[in-house]
Parts: C-alpha cells; structure tokens; sequence
C-alpha cells in the first residue's frame, strides 16, 4: 500500500528507508555533545546524527517546501512556500525519547507533513506518523483516509495492520512529570485513572502511545507547577500524535480543546498532550475546566 499523494508518498518512503539505517546508527552514538536543542535539551550524538540524516533527505524531494526539526532553531527553506505553492512543509523529531539511549530503551522518530507554512495548525495535516524501534521496528501512517502499520526491513515496507483503531475497551495508562509537580485538579484525575486501567510507561512518547493504540486507554504529559506550558512540543510531537490518534477513532487535548486546533505563536511551543479513548479525554477535559 501507498501513500495517495506522490509527495507524502515520497516523505513517508525516505524516512521509511531511513529507519534502518538510524537504527543501526545508533551503535556508538549514545554519548552527548557539548550542545542544546531550541527547547534548551542537552542532545545526544544521535539526534544531531539523525537530524542531519533525515533533513538532507527530506529537504531534497520535490514538493517538500520547507523542513524543520525539534533539533533546529529555525525553519529550513527548500525553495517553495507552503503559504504561497502546493509545497508541503514536513515537521521531524528525529529521535524521540534519547534520553533512552543510555538505558538502551524505546526510541522513535516523528513526522507531520503540513499543508501549510510553519508553524501550523495541526488542522493543517495531511498526513503524521512515527517509526518505533522497539523488538521490531514499526512504523504508523496516519493519513485522512486511514492509519495503517508497518513492518520495516531493509527499507522495505510491509503491511501489519490496514486499519488501526483504538480498542472500544481501555486498558492502559501513562502519566509523564513528577508526581509532586501536578496540579491538584490533574492529580485528582489521575487517581481515578490509576484505580481503573493498568500503568505503562516508557519514558519515550513513541512507545507511551503505541501501547494505548494497542491496548486502548490514555497517555497524558500534563501542564506542570513548574512548567504551566507544557513539555511537549506542538510541532513536532503534539500535532503529529494528536492526529494519528484522531485518525484511529481517539481523541487528543491540550487539556482544553483538541491539539489540532491549537493556534502556534512559534516553531517551538511547548503544550500539554492528552490522547486517548473519547470518554477518557472528555474525563480529563472535565477535571480541569
């Protein structure tokens, strides 16, 4: 199966083929370096490794306007505005959850393909997904039409499942921050959800999620005491996430309204991200109104 639209297509194909070859490069890239991402995050090897893997790809395929990355300060132009052509812009995480690397645990990469200049709405996606390096590595594309996964080896895709859901029946639960740094309306909640479903959580967005859209249930990173805007950011992992989840039958939330539509002042904003069943997220809505 392909991706309808021959640019997407081609996006979803290079970080797809790419996969591999990240993965494997990880070997010996565990350390850090003497740097900070935008959002102030020390980086490891691999993500400036994988940034500059992915963008020199990327920024070379026909149709693809603008690149950015959660490893870049600033937009990369690539000769076409999405605001004024049908160029697309594609927004990367190129390895989320690095700080796993020193546990040798869950990692991924993220994707969203805008039709629109960055930053954007998330209303603006035609199509996000992510690649998971767990036991297997997996990668999910969601589009308008359907969320689908894959199986990838040697650069090759193969189809696992044709329509991703989310389970009617939630089973699992994952709550990010300190426990002493919720607000007092959010730990309420989360009280509730501990009683109810069962506790999985990774330390990596990418596998956090993947197990709610197996399992059903919630993932939630929460707006903070200390950091009231959120952890996340809304270009490169609330956006994409929240609309793979949307498109498997889930519901995403900033804690107020839908991530995706969200209105961005900058590349790297920063927001609380909640995705999960309809009645959870409509729980979690209602707890902190």
């Amino acid at each position: 199966m392909t991706v309808s639209d021959p640019v997407v297509e081609a996006v979803v194909a290079t970080i797809g083929r790419s996969a591999t070859e990240i993965r494997q490069g990880l070997i010996g890239r565990r350390g850090t370096v003497d740097e900070e991402n935008p959002s102030g995050e020390t980086q490891a090897e691999a993500d400036v490794w994988a940034d500059d893997l992915l963008g020199d790809r990327l920024v070379g395929i026909d149709g693809v306007g603008q690149y950015a990355s959660e490893e870049r300060a600033e937009v990369v132009d690539c000769g076409a505005d999405p605001a004024e052509s049908d160029a697309y812009a594609v927004a990367v995480d190129p390895l989320d959850g690095s700080s796993n690397l020193k546990s040798n645990n869950t990692m991924g990469t993220i994707f969203g393909v805008y039709d629109a200049a960055l930053p954007a709405r998330g209303e603006t996606l035609v199509a996000a997904g992510f690649v998971l390096y767990g036991p297997i590595t997996t990668m999910l594309i969601a589009t308008e039409e359907t969320v689908t996964e894959y199986e990838l080896s040697g650069g090759e895709r193969t189809i696992v499942d044709r329509d991703v859901t989310l389970p009617d029946e939630p089973v699992v639960y994952g709550f990010g921050g300190r426990v002493p740094d919720w607000p007092d309306d959010f730990h309420a909640y989360a009280r509730e959800i501990e009683d109810e479903l069962k506790l999985r959580y990774g330390g990596a967005l990418i596998g956090d999620v993947n197990q709610v859209l197996t399992y059903g249930g919630t993932f939630g990173y929460p707006a903070l005491e200390s950091r009231p805007e959120g952890k996340l950011r809304l270009q490169f992992e609330g956006n994409p996430i929240g609309y793979v989840v949307e498109r498997a039958g889930g519901r995403s939330s900033n804690g107020d309204r839908s991530l995706l539509a969200v209105e961005p002042d900058g590349l790297h904003d920063r927001t609380p991200v909640h995705v999960g069943n309809d009645e959870l997220i409509e729980r979690l809505e209602a707890a902190l109104a």
